[in-house]
């Protein structure tokens, strides 16, 4: 697995996120980012980083894996800080350069959506770092049970969900070991104008596809030799079940959200 890569990783502890019930971390995730989105201020935003990081401290995960996790939300930060300091109107004149103008309001704006985004995309690797891809198939599919009284697969959905978030890895490791490949035969990936370097990696294409069809083949030949069926009632040797210490957790997320919505963050 590329180390590089840190969304569909699973980093093995025994802290109390670790513990918890795959299901009331997707339920907690799900009203934390509820909650991350109706915040106004800059103190309760801050605050939900502080969480955040003091649930990352708990976790034992090296952090430099969600340094990792936040690299690929960088482009979205150049594109937010664009927008909203250069667009975006409202307050003191910070910065004229001809015709362009930065004002306070598009900087206070644009530094509130890059701590937004970044408070997110923390929470999200906290559910993924901490729960194997197997415990998160089985929690999104607890959750889609209701949607089978309409004639939608759900068992199904889910093992596509988790069979994607499992093989993100595994595909950019094996863009990556393509990539090393032809610079050793005398390509360049690294010079030129961006849509020079966009056109080098077009060669690239054809052999990602078709290992990613030669992976889906074979793994598709392992689930059948297995007995998998499609609609089959599948159990398991483990049922898990909702623990004192999962309602705890629910229970105080609840709160958190009651408290910030009471006061209007």
């Amino acid at each position: 697995m590329s180390r590089s890569i840190t969304l569909g990783q699973y980093y093995p502890g025994k802290s109390l996120i670790h513990r918890l019930n795959p299901r009331a971390k997707i339920l907690s995730l799900v009203m934390v980012l509820i909650l991350l989105f109706s915040l106004h201020t800059y103190e309760a935003l801050l605050a939900q980083l502080a969480v955040a990081l003091l649930l990352i401290w708990n976790t034992r995960v090296p952090f430099r894996y969600f340094l990792r996790g936040l690299r690929p939300i960088l482009y979205i930060a150049l594109f937010a800080i664009i927008i909203y300091f250069f667009f975006t109107s409202g307050g003191v004149v910070l910065l004229r350069i001809g015709f362009i103008t930065v004002e306070s309001h598009g900087v206070q704006q644009g530094i509130f959506i890059i701590l937004r985004l970044i408070t997110l995309v923390l929470f999200s690797l906290l559910l993924t770092l901490t729960t194997t891809p197997l415990a998160l198939t089985h929690g999104i599919g607890y959750f889609l049970k209701p949607l089978r009284y309409v004639g939608l697969p759900t068992e199904e959905i889910a093992m596509i969900m988790a069979i994607a978030l499992r093989f993100i890895p595994t595909l950019m490791e094996e863009s990556q070991r393509l990539m090393r490949a032809q610079v050793s035969r005398g390509a360049d990936f690294e010079t030129g104008s961006i849509f020079r370097r966009a056109k080098s990696l077009v060669p690239l294409i054809v052999p990602l596809f078709v290992s990613a069809f030669r992976r889906a083949d074979d793994l598709a030949l392992a689930m059948e030799a297995r007995g998998y069926q499609v609609g089959a009632v599948r159990t398991r040797m483990y049922e898990d079940t909702i623990m004192p210490l999962d309602w705890t957790v629910l229970l105080v997320v609840i709160a958190m959200v009651a408290v910030a919505w009471i006061l209007g963050l």
